[in-house]
């Protein structure tokens, strides 16, 4: 017998890529920082929120979805690139 697909495809794919995108070290509890700061309740509410969405224990709402990939597609800055003028 085949296994079953998936009934939500998108949330599937978005789940591996967020599992590896929170792996790094300090990661998980950054973006649990910035969405307390932005949504209230405390960073240790976020971490476990994430974690439960992570372990597919709860489906988070589309918004927060689309705001923690945003959170996870910004670049990071380093300090040589703010020393260096632009050539134009």
């Amino acid at each position: 017998m085949f296994p079953a697909k998936p009934d939500r495809p998108y949330l599937e794919s978005w789940l591996r890529r967020t599992r590896k995108q929170l792996s790094g070290s300090g990661r998980l509890s950054e973006i649990a920082l910035i969405l307390s700061r932005e949504e209230g309740n405390t960073p240790g509410h976020w971490s476990t929120w994430l974690r439960g969405v992570l372990e597919e224990e709860t489906t988070p709402s589309l918004d927060l979805l689309t705001r923690i990939d945003a959170l996870l597609a910004k670049p990071v800055t380093s300090s040589t690139d703010a020393d260096t003028p632009n050539l134009f």
